[in-house]
């Protein structure tokens, strides 16, 4: 047992956003909110899924490298690290363009000097018929499923500790929560864009069940809000943002779609990792000594 590790807590934050589709106004908000997050004692910020533009797929990933760099920059610059929850990518990790005219959606962690330590993209596409004004939604015809899961090391307050990537519709596969866990995750980030009714019906469900899953924190950064496409068409996404401790408790909370903090456009929760109480709660109730199935 690392005790350096387990009575050096540290401050994690979950970003709220309404992204559109003004990246440049959606970047602005991003640096204001990291500013403002690393301003209350924040040390790793999670930004949503789609945080530079809800929609515009292609046109957004033809500036993956731009954007990846713009927000580099804000870790560096806030001496952070700052998960982007998702860009669309043109190419796969290794570099090779992605076939049939897809994409793949890509979370990136950046440390604080700015450098990037981790690329997830994410596995799980969402696919599901909706009583909302889409109706429809099938992310596989726009994107590719990434293959890898990944765990990646943060050292806060020399302490490393291991954070276990997801996006969105990875929530409801617990499988990958446990598997994130076996491969020594301590904490689990979770940026999404749920829409309003799935997010209404499961999202605080989902969060608080992966958590339970894998006893590790899940950290949920959401979109909330009316989202408006070109040709007039809203989406509507549920908010929400959330953060489970391991034991399935929601340690904060903000509790709306859309956003009414002092005129922000983004909203922060915040919560303090306490990993000796995490480990206490796995000695207690050892779930994955007992595992038979994975």
């Amino acid at each position: 047992m690392n005790n350096k590790a387990n009575n050096h807590p540290f401050i994690t934050a979950a970003i709220q956003m309404n992204s559109q589709q003004d990246v440049e106004k959606n970047l602005a908000d991003i640096k204001a909110a990291i500013a403002d997050a690393c301003n209350q004692g924040a040390q790793l910020i999670i930004l949503p899924e789609n945080c530079c533009s809800m929609g515009e797929q292609f046109a957004t990933a033809e500036r993956f490298d731009e954007l990846s760099a713009t927000i580099a920059h804000y870790a560096s610059t806030y001496n952070v690290y700052v998960l982007i929850g998702s860009l669309p990518c043109t190419y796969r990790p290794d570099g090779m363009l992605v076939p049939n005219d897809r994409l793949r959606q890509v979370s990136q962690l950046f440390a604080p000097d700015g450098t990037r330590v981790a690329r997830y993209d994410k596995i799980h596409l969402f696919t599901a018929t909706v009583a909302d004004k889409q109706g429809n939604y099938n992310e596989a015809a726009t994107f590719e499923p990434g293959t890898q899961t990944v765990v990646t090391p943060l050292e806060i307050n020399d302490v490393v500790y291991q954070l276990g990537m997801m996006v969105c519709f990875d929530l409801r596969f617990p499988a990958l929560a446990q598997r994130l866990r076996q491969a020594g995750a301590d904490l689990l980030s979770a940026p999404s864009a749920f829409t309003y009714l799935t997010g209404q019906a499961h999202w605080s469900l989902l969060l608080r069940a992966r958590a339970l899953d894998s006893q590790c924190m899940v950290i949920g950064a959401a979109q909330g809000g009316d989202h408006i496409y070109k040709g007039g068409n809203i989406r509507q996404t549920w908010g929400h943002t959330a953060i489970s401790a391991y034991d399935g408790t929601i340690i904060d909370s903000y509790d709306d779609s859309k956003l009414n903090q002092d005129n922000k456009n983004y909203a922060i929760v915040m919560a303090t990792f306490e990993k000796q109480a995490q480990v206490q709660g796995r000695q207690k109730l050892p779930i994955f000594d007992c595992h038979r199935l994975a």
